[in-house]
């Protein structure tokens, strides 16, 4: 493999890590009541008998494996490890709703005819999460969900969406009046919103209906990311239940979402969106230092230490070539920012910094360029240099 394309795959795993770090940060900053949970990557063949996956979903799943003289599954799905972590106890209608997420990686069966970059492939990490409450907060919770949905995408800057509700597919478990019950929810998380919706009859999972926002990217291509599930059934198979106030045994309601779908796919809309063009908070590669003199390489490696002790992705472009040349790689890289180091910025302990189609910026210290880039990071916006 040549050193330009395992360079290509070191950005894609730091864009994807990126990527990861903020979902665990939203979490907190944004929805600092949700709870993040770390789960095994497999199980004893009957926890998938008991949720239904086996029977449902055995074709989307890899082969077993025996273990010691028993039957073990990798995972297709995180949720059972959820249901098991609310059964370790007894739960009280005061402790609902409990909001339980995991960044966990599950593993499904495709074809080989079938798999497609990073779009379609056969392990993948879920930004997942589980939502455990009363009936009286259903709707609460789901709408909650939507409102969440919207914030995390319009970061990205998505904002137009296209909403599908889908019903209960031929192959289900559960009765008509479960069902019922859970696509009225659905419809009126949707109507809390105002958001329009279109009805996809049929396209449900096995366990309950769901509603599915597609993404509008720059040249107006939909993509599918999020999702949210309203699940009366796994609570039912694993006699999931809580103490209500009158001291009787009641069943929580079970919803199930993603934000973005999962890290790998959302990565590659990202790349498709943006053309590899990311902006300065995402990019993984923030600002490159451009040594004109082999004298000033020491300088560039001391000030890429500074910043990357403050967080900022730093590189040197120790290639040797011409300043023009390197100015040109790094645009035609799309490298935010570019830093120019000669005689007179060593000698005043400055960077010359100028932004991918802004311009110069002038000579800045690397505590200006530090918190200029973080300014920028926390407001999903550009560069600007402290006044």
């Amino acid at each position: 493999m040549s050193m330009k394309r395992m360079g290509e795959r070191g950005n894609l795993v730091c864009d994807r890590w990126i990527l990861r770090m903020f979902v665990e940060t939203a979490y907190f900053v944004l929805c600092n009541s949700y709870e993040l949970l770390y789960t095994p990557h497999m199980a004893n063949v009957e926890l998938w008998r008991t949720s239904g996956h086996l029977e449902f979903y055995h074709e989307s799943m890899f082969d077993q494996m025996q273990v010691e003289k028993e039957t073990y599954q990798i995972r297709p799905m995180n949720c059972p490890f959820h249901v098991l972590i609310y059964k370790d106890g007894m739960k009280s209608y005061r402790d609902l709703p409990l909001r339980w997420a995991e960044l966990g990686t599950v593993y499904r069966y495709e074809r080989s005819g079938t798999l497609h970059g990073l779009f379609r492939v056969r392990g993948f990490t879920q930004d997942d999460a589980h939502i455990f409450c009363l009936p009286t907060q259903l709707e609460d919770e789901m709408t909650r969900v939507l409102e969440l949905v919207e914030r995390i995408l319009g970061r990205f800057g998505f904002t137009k969406y296209e909403i599908m509700l889908s019903t209960r597919p031929e192959k289900s478990v559960g009765s008509d009046d479960i069902w019922e019950k859970a696509t009225q929810a659905l419809l009126n998380s949707l109507k809390n919103k105002g958001w329009d919706y279109s009805i996809d009859e049929g396209g449900g999972a096995f366990y309950g209906p769901k509603i599915d926002i597609k993404i509008r990217d720059a040249i107006g291509r939909l993509w599918q990311c999020s999702t949210v599930q309203c699940d009366f059934n796994l609570p039912e198979r694993f006699d999931m239940t809580y103490i209500d106030s009158d001291g009787t045994k009641q069943r929580p309601i079970m919803v199930h979402r993603a934000l973005l779908g999962s890290i790998e796919r959302f990565m590659g809309v990202l790349v498709e969106n943006y053309a590899g063009d990311f902006p300065l908070w995402l990019a993984p590669e923030q600002i490159r230092l451009l040594p004109v003199t082999a004298e000033a390489m020491d300088y560039c490696i001391q000030s890429k230490k500074e910043l990357t002790d403050k967080g900022i992705y730093a590189q040197v472009d120790n290639s040797g070539d011409r300043l023009a040349k390197m100015i040109r790689n790094g645009e035609q890289q799309r490298i935010p920012l570019l830093a120019v180091v000669g005689a007179k910025e060593v000698e005043s302990g400055t960077l010359s910094v100028r932004g991918r189609k802004i311009g110069d910026f002038g000579a800045l210290s690397v505590p200006e360029v530090v918190a200029g880039i973080k300014k920028a990071v926390a407001e999903a916006g550009v560069f600007t240099p402290p006044s």
